[in-house]
């Protein structure tokens, strides 16, 4: 690998593998940042880095740097195979038979060795044969980790962990060897202890909380995949007036393509042939269709809706808008600041002084003349109360409590860290479509010509647009054959002679006259002009965001149709409800100024917390400007154009009605479609912090009390087991308490 030739700096995007805490990422970011001229962010959910480096620095000198750091990087697009082959297993499969392995033999462990009527004869060795595999094979993450860390002179929650297993279990096996009697006739004899079950039950515990957390972890990079799945998988290429069907990304530019009603766009490009409505709800949001023809651009992955299309492709491949989404979604992923766990920060101080603590007290023991057996014993004690079973539970128990009723709710919490950002929020951006508006185009009004009647206008239009394929149309009819009377027996009128054009209108028969419905230059084309006195109306309904066409019958102008996207019933509850909580409300959308006007005036956000008619670059914009000013900002979106959004805010909050994209990006989920349960998520992912807060807090009291206790001599094996188990019941009993929240 060589240093590029260019003379300026360069983005380097590596893939690490073996991170697992805050402090690797500090160490991964430290050693590449040493690095004269070189700027890095580490991201350890996605586990990959974004690096700055200028030309003087190679490829290699990167991946050296992260090796040097105790961990293994590749570039990013290197062992793609590989990583495939990865991206099919089960989430944290790696853990999982470790896991399987340490449950199944932590449970006659710890069984025996807490109820007395069941030891038998020499059990002491059987528990030892039993643990023996748990805290070497099953604890090995940790023990890695712990080695990793003491080799680069630091240490995390797992260097605790793994002396504490470690001490545990060799200080059983010694006492064990000198003491064989112990266990002899059936029953604990003597005045040295065995600590094999807590050996055992904290590698358990442990280990299911990084399984817990690997799976999680595993999901971070799913909004990036489900992103690009939603470009075209085929193409249509014209050559020489012959069709041949292609993967898209064999495109090139300057190829000529065909798409078909229905299909979506597969590049970037201009029409070169055809008039349609394509749906671009994909970037835009906008739920109206965009009518184009001869010249416009489009763009990939947003679906042709009802004519034919001849487009010459000019964006291929990483070109393509649909390709810089998903760079907008990756770097707003990596650009988020690692916070680190509440867990791993209070261990930077905490494991330092629980190792003084156990070499002091090993020390004073021997200085005050207790003796070797004395004062191992009562070190090993430090280590053992200290071990952090309880710590360990405190936040995956509360997790696994939050996130078990925020099911119940039809709430989807991603983990610790978005948990985190709930805490500090005060800004909160609402895509308008799909999550303060239901995103369906509905009957707004009906403005009949002098004479007409507005009920028989919406009937003959209903009719002839029930034989489109056109969004607008399909809103139309359903509006029409819901009106329709009994009467009419619940239907519309058929309709013969029915002809469409892409573009511009449908004309058919219906009931012996002939019917029109379009926009007004095709309705001049085919002879029919619009009197001025109508225009008005038409006009002021497309002033106040409204979709609005003309219905033509037997040749005459007889008024206009127009549709909105309608205001969910409870979005103004629940903007006043989101401001109960501290956050400012705002609206974003790429619909026009007038649109995003009214819809914020009906939910009771000021003008001056409007931004209308942006593009999905525009949302990361405006989410990174209230960030620039100081605000933490959540965002709340239910599209594909909101994913880069909702990876960009400090918290993504999604609704489950909308995409995959924007749920696999967002921080939270909600599986319904009222706004009111985005507040309700905000609230228990709060409540589920504090709990998590509260057991860390008693983990650590109970460490706090029994060190001294264990350093003074005073703890025994059976007084540190419960010790331990009843500092565990606390920690999963206090988390139990969210099973009934929101009752």
């Amino acid at each position: 690998m060589t240093a590029p030739s260019h003379d300026v700096a360069r983005v380097v995007e590596l893939d690490i593998q073996g991170m697992t805490c805050a402090s690797c990422v500090s160490r991964v970011e430290r050693k590449l940042g040493a690095i004269d001229g070189v700027h890095a962010t580490v991201n350890l959910p996605l586990e990959s880095a974004r690096v700055l480096a200028p030309a003087g620095v190679t490829d290699q000198d990167l991946l050296d740097r992260v090796a040097a750091a105790g961990y293994s990087a590749t570039l990013k697009g290197h062992g793609a195979a590989e990583r495939a082959e990865d991206g099919q297993r089960e989430p944290g499969g790696e853990l999982l038979p470790r896991l399987v392995v340490a449950a199944a033999l932590t449970v006659p462990v710890f069984v025996i060795s807490m109820v007395p009527q069941l030891q038998f004869a020499n059990w002491g060795w059987w528990v030892a044969a039993l643990a023996f595999p748990v805290v070497t094979w099953s604890a090995w993450p940790f023990h890695r980790a712990a080695a990793i860390n003491a080799r680069h002179g630091s240490s995390t929650m797992d260097t605790l962990v793994s002396l504490g297993i470690i001490a545990a279990y060799a200080y059983s096996a010694a006492q064990l060897l000198a003491h064989p009697e112990m266990t002899a006739r059936g029953t604990e004899m003597g005045e040295g202890g065995l600590y094999f079950e807590v050996a055992a039950v904290v590698a358990t515990f442990l280990l299911l909380g990084r399984f817990l957390e690997a799976r999680a972890k595993s999901r971070a990079g799913s909004a990036l995949r489900a992103l690009l799945d939603l470009g075209a998988k085929d193409a249509t290429l014209l050559k020489d007036g012959v069709e041949y069907r292609i993967p898209a990304d064999r495109l090139e530019r300057g190829d000529v393509f065909l798409v078909r009603p229905g299909e979506k766009i597969a590049a970037d490009g201009v029409v070169v042939e055809g008039l349609s409505a394509v749906d671009t709800s994909l970037l835009t949001g906008e739920s109206a269709p965009v009518e184009v023809g001869p010249g416009d651009k489009v763009t990939g992955a947003t679906v042709n809706a009802s004519g034919r299309l001849i487009v010459k492709a000019t964006r291929v491949g990483a070109e393509t808008t649909l390709a810089a989404m998903g760079r907008l979604v990756s770097e707003a992923q990596t650009a988020k600041a690692p916070i680190a766990r509440l867990a791993d920060r209070i261990s930077a101080v905490f494991v330092p002084v629980v190792l003084g603590v156990a070499v002091v007290t090993f020390g004073v023991w021997l200085a005050l003349g207790g003796g070797l057996e004395a004062a191992v014993a009562a070190a090993v004690s430090v280590l053992v109360i200290a071990c952090p079973c309880a710590l360990g539970l405190a936040t995956p128990v509360g997790l696994l409590a939050g996130t078990g009723r925020g099911a119940q709710l039809g709430i989807l919490i991603r983990g610790p860290q978005a948990l985190e950002d709930t805490r500090a929020v005060t800004a909160i951006v609402l895509d308008k479509t799909g999550t303060v508006t239901t995103g369906r185009l509905s009957l707004d009004a009906v403005d009949p010509a002098p004479g007409r009647h507005a009920g028989d206008l919406l009937r003959l239009a209903g009719a002839v647009e029930a034989a489109s394929e056109h969004p607008l149309a399909r809103a139309i009819a359903a509006a029409a054959l819901e009106k329709a009377t009994a009467d009419d027996g619940g239907r519309l009128p058929s309709v013969d002679a029915f002809r469409s054009a892409p573009g511009g209108g449908v004309v058919g028969r219906v009931e012996g006259r002939t019917v029109a419905v379009g926009r007004e230059a095709w309705l001049h084309e085919n002879g029919i002009d619009v009197p001025p006195e109508l225009r008005g109306q038409f006009e002021a309904r497309e002033e106040a965001g409204a979709t609005a066409v003309w219905v033509a019958v037997d040749g005459s102008a007889a008024g206009s149709i127009s549709l909105r996207d309608a205001v969910k019933p409870g979005s103004r509850a629940a903007v006043e409800r989101l401001r109960a909580l501290g956050l400012m409300p705002l609206l974003v959308t790429g619909d026009n100024a007038a649109v995003a006007a009214r819809v914020a005036a009906e939910v009771g956000i000021a003008p001056s917390d409007v931004f209308a008619g942006v593009t999905p670059e525009g949302k990361v914009d405006a989410v990174r400007r209230l960030q620039a000013e100081g605000a933490t900002v959540a965002m709340a979106g239910d599209g594909v154009n909101d994913a880069a959004a909702l990876a960009q805010a400090d918290l993504g909050v999604a609704m489950g009605s909308g995409t995959d994209v924007a749920r696999e990006a967002a921080d939270l989920t909600v599986m319904g479609d009222d706004l009111a349960h985005v507040a309700q998520a905000i609230e228990l992912s709060r409540a589920t912090l504090r709990t998590i807060k509260a057991n860390l807090f008693w983990a650590f009291a109970y460490n706090a009390i029994g060190i001294p206790i264990a350093a003074l001599g005073l703890l025994n094996p059976m007084i540190g087991g419960a010790a331990m188990a009843a500092s565990s019941v606390l920690v999963v009993a206090n988390s139990l308490r969210l099973t009934r929240f929101g009752r």
